[in-house]
């Protein structure tokens, strides 16, 4: 199983940002990257009118839509899988995941911290946070990083989890 990074942070924080910016980094380096987003409020990925929405509102436990270059899967389950089940099942090959979100889960986290939303960061080392992304001089217990140094942020992760 490939290994595991949490993008975490409190709401507005820019975890899809530092996401959005990481990803061209590790890939240009050659990393095959899986993501996951993690909605503790239930999305809805389809729209109604298309098919797809049309055969899964009628009934079907699971729809999956494939074309040459790309499929996506919506299943219904009973008790929501955990992240390692999901990484298994559907990242064996790649070589690292990064999730946004997860917070409460016990693997390594990246926070990011921006000093105009938030007053103080959400978690400490305690939390098992391995870094700290911030606009902010705060003294944290970890590597911390501007929120703008990308290619420092991809090294730490490279040294981290790929070498």
């Amino acid at each position: 199983m490939p290994p595991i990074v949490l993008i975490v942070g409190k709401s507005d924080s820019g975890k899809t940002t530092l996401i959005e910016k990481l990803l061209p980094i590790l890939k240009q380096r050659g990393y095959r990257i899986g993501t996951v987003k993690h909605d503790v409020h239930g999305f809805e990925m389809d729209r109604e009118g298309k098919d797809t929405y049309r055969h899964f509102h009628s009934g079907a436990d699971a729809v999956l839509i494939s074309s040459p270059n790309k499929m996506a899967l919506i299943k219904r389950y009973e008790q929501q899988p955990s992240l390692d089940e999901l990484v298994s099942r559907f990242y064996p090959d790649m070589d690292l995941v990064i999730t946004e979100g997860f917070k409460r889960l016990d693997k390594p986290k990246i926070e990011v911290f921006r000093s105009a939303v938030h007053e103080q960061p959400l978690c400490t080392s305690a939390d098992n946070r391995i870094a700290l992304v911030t606009d902010a001089s705060v003294e944290v217990d970890c590597p911390r990083f501007d929120i703008n140094d990308i290619e420092a942020i991809a090294n730490f992760i490279e040294n981290r989890f790929l070498k």
